[in-house]
């Protein structure tokens, strides 16, 4: 009998990208949206990514604020991945929107997974909850850090995903009964478009194209491509090495400066790329404009700076052999221009 998996968040970026993948193992694999009024765009998007035996595919509603739905959602489930989160990058008036739905949903569906016998739970973190608010040095970032919540540069997200992950560990812990949990911790995701949503960094791709970007500020973005998060949160379903631990993903460059992706994109797509730009921001310009502007602190914070991060533990334990940079930014672009989305 295969092994049945919970995906929450069927519409996202990331949770579709795991479900292809699941369907093409072989698993069965249930996906919550808020509203089954979703699950028909929901299931176009995959058929036109190539999801393999939709049959084997099937839709709860549930949403992360509310309690309704997840013991339905969980039951009979081997694993889950808790992929679905509030995502918003950048300045919001309100710090406890992003904050108290990604915490709070995330110990709704640790409780369900737990009364319903789960073995055990992927989480999607990010490099959010690790390399944020510190001070710039040539550390290499490992899942040993924590991002300094009151460091410069902390957005909301940064906070929401630190919080919730800090809740996760807490409560299997203190309440888990034996519930297994894996947290996953991408750098930004790039990669092939899901429908006709932009999300993740495919946004920085599809503003570049778009001519939206006047000039790089000079930082320099850890990459990794969706293909290879997606990859692994599966693995680290059944890895016996995943159980109990953080696991960073990412490539093996270093972060890549804006005006690299930038370049990628022109040498790739010609025409189609005239829009991006080719100038640099002064960093005395982005200081300023932080400011007076929220959405430039994160940025101000880092300018220059150049992350080192370990992808040691993915290789190890879930024997994950990440693609470069280029291929996601490259998968980006291709999609984004295929749909139209620029």
């Amino acid at each position: 009998m295969p092994q049945r998996v919970l995906v929450t968040g069927g519409s996202g970026f990331i949770a579709g990208h795991c479900i292809l993948q699941l369907l093409e193992q072989g698993y069965l694999v249930r996906t919550t949206v808020r509203s089954l009024n979703r699950e028909a765009a929901v299931r176009a998007v995959l058929a036109d990514a190539g999801a393999s035996i939709v049959d084997n595919l099937t839709f709860v509603p549930a949403d992360l604020t509310k309690d309704d739905g997840w013991a339905e959602a969980v039951e009979g489930c081997d694993f889950v991945l808790h992929v679905a989160s509030p995502v918003h990058p950048g300045h919001v008036e309100n710090e406890d929107d992003v904050i108290v739905p990604a915490r709070e949903g995330t110990l709704r569906v640790l409780r369900a997974a737990r009364d319903a016998g789960v073995k055990r739970v992927v989480l999607t973190s990010a490099f959010h909850a690790v390399g944020f608010g510190h001070p710039h040095s040539d550390h290499v970032f490992t899942e040993d850090d924590w991002t300094v919540l009151d460091g410069p540069g902390v957005d909301a997200y940064g906070k929401s995903k630190t919080l919730a992950e800090r809740a996760a560990w807490s409560f299997v812990a203190d309440e888990g009964n034996g519930l297994e949990l894996t947290t996953i911790l991408p750098v930004a995701v790039m990669g092939p478009a899901m429908g006709n949503e932009v999300s993740g960094s495919n946004g920085i791709v599809q503003r570049m194209l778009a001519g939206k970007l006047p000039a790089y500020p000079n930082v320099y973005i850890p990459i990794v491509d969706v293909r290879d998060v997606a990859t692994a949160h599966v693995a680290a379903m059944t890895a016996p090495g995943a159980a109990g631990q953080r696991i960073l993903v990412a490539s093996d460059r270093p972060a890549v400066a804006m005006k690299q992706i930038g370049a990628t994109l022109k040498a790739h797509f010609g025409e189609a790329a005239g829009k991006v730009p080719t100038r640099t921001m002064p960093d005395l310009i982005v200081r300023i404009a932080a400011r007076f502007n929220p959405e430039f602190r994160p940025i101000a914070a880092d300018l220059q700076f150049v992350k080192k991060i370990s992808n040691e533990k993915a290789r190890q334990r879930l024997g994950l052999n990440p693609r470069d940079p280029e291929q996601a930014i490259t998968a980006a672009g291709e999609s984004l221009i295929a749909k139209s989305l620029i």
